[in-house]
């Protein structure tokens, strides 16, 4: 049975990131992210074509999976109910109801996730990433239960040690 994991960046340095991947034994990554960079000095090893050439030297697949990230419009909403909370993006801990409810209606009802599920790895590990340090703060959290229900799949959370 394929196994499914998911992971952000937050919390992580390029070292203990791809250490972390090790551990799960993760042989693909699903890159969810809309842009493939992430702001500030400390995850520049995270912007794309960084990423890609470290997880090629440690052997990990990658694909980007742009028709599951969230758009810019509904970044935005997340954003103002993050505001509106008074926390920022980096220490947001749930979605925001609407953020949910439009995400699963506008991106992830209308994607057919079988040839995702059926195109994991039998071997190892697949890992659905984004950059939020906490699933239940990210998309990543929805596509992971999606499949987990449609697909019998297992998922584990990959955060920080």
């Amino acid at each position: 049975m394929p196994r499914l994991a998911t992971i952000g960046v937050y919390g992580f340095d390029a070292d203990s990131y791809l250490e972390r991947l090790r551990q799960a034994d993760v042989r693909l990554l699903l890159d969810l992210r809309q842009r493939r960079g992430v702001r500030g000095p400390d995850y520049v090893w995270a912007n794309s074509r960084r990423l890609q050439a470290a997880l090629a030297e440690a052997g990990i697949a990658y694909q980007h999976r742009r028709e599951l990230a969230p758009t810019t419009e509904l970044r935005q909403l997340q954003y103002a109910e993050d505001a509106r909370q008074g926390v920022g993006k980096r220490s947001r801990r749930e979605l925001a109801a609407d953020y949910i409810r439009r995400y699963t209606a506008e991106i992830l009802d209308p994607v057919d996730l079988a040839p995702i599920a059926a195109a994991l790895p039998s071997r190892g590990t697949t890992a659905l990433f984004c950059v939020e340090r906490d699933p239940e703060a990210c998309h990543r959290s929805l596509v992971a239960r999606r499949l987990a229900e449609s697909h019998d799949i297992t998922v584990e959370h990959l955060r920080p040690l």
